[in-house]
Parts: structure tokens; sequence; C-alpha cells
């Protein structure tokens, strides 16, 4: 959990200073909190393993804007920002999160269970039997991620 906050932070920090440097602004007003949410989805898409996940509509960014612009003056400074994009992205990195347990708990789980399950099956038991335990959990979570992943793009 600690780490999914570091790593939203750095990309909120990255792109608010790209954006207040570009409009010569310490604030973000609603037109450049839009574009600073647009890069920050972005980078989480590069970033962050998983699904590809789509930014919200304008009119969820103006209700939330409001919510988060403790000094009611209709901007966002850089700590209103950070509490934004926190707050915005809380669903994001949980989908993220169930994504990775799936992968690097589940998918070794399961790997070790089919081997046990292969090595009856003439033919394939024997090459199953010579492959190391962690080799072969490699080969299904592998395999898993790589299926995942094709789910995505379709």
């Amino acid at each position: 959990k600690e780490w999914k906050k570091k790593q939203i932070r750095k990309i909120s920090d990255k792109v608010y200073e790209r954006i207040t440097v570009q409009s010569g602004s310490a604030t973000l007003t609603f037109e450049n909190l839009y574009i600073a949410i647009l890069l920050v989805y972005n980078d989480i898409n590069k970033l962050l393993p998983g699904p590809h996940f789509d930014p919200p509509s304008k009119e969820q960014v103006r209700s939330m804007m409001q919510e988060c612009d403790f000094n009611l003056d209709g901007e966002l400074d850089h700590e209103e920002f950070v509490e934004f994009i926190q707050r915005l992205t809380t669903d994001t990195l949980i989908v993220v999160s169930q994504g990775l347990i799936v992968t690097l708990v589940v998918a070794p789980t399961v790997a070790m269970t089919t081997k046990k399950a292969t090595e009856g099956v003439p033919g394939v038991g024997k090459v199953v039997q010579k492959l190391p335990n962690s080799i072969y959990a490699s080969l299904v979570t592998l395999a898993i991620v790589l299926f995942q992943t094709s789910r995505e793009e379709v």
C-alpha cells in the first residue's frame, strides 16, 4: 500500500510541476487539472501492471475538485492536487493490487498443483518431473501473465 502511495505521489508531483511550469501558475484551474489527470492516467497505465484505466469524465472531475479545494479558491494547489489524485486513484489501485495478488500468489500455487497432476501423464510427465519447481512455477506464472495481457487487449 505504501509503495503504491509513493508511486502515485511521484507521478502527481511530476505532473503538477510540468503543468504549473507550462502554465506559469502555481495552482491548477479546472482546464489544467483535467490535462493533469490525463497525464497522470497515462503514467499510471504505463508504469503499473494490470489493465489500462480510463480517466474520469469532466463532470466527475468538477465534482471532486470542489471536494478537494480546501481553501475554496476554485483552483488546486500542490497538496490539494495530491489529495485529489489519491482519492481519484483509490479504485484503480485496488484493481491493480488484485491483479498482482492473482499473478504473484495464486499462479505459483496453481503451478505446483498442476505439476503434481501432470507427472503421471505419459510423455509429458517425465519432462515435468525433470523441471525444478521454481522454473515450472515461473513458466506457469509467465503463461498466466501473458493470458491476462492478451485478455486486456481484446
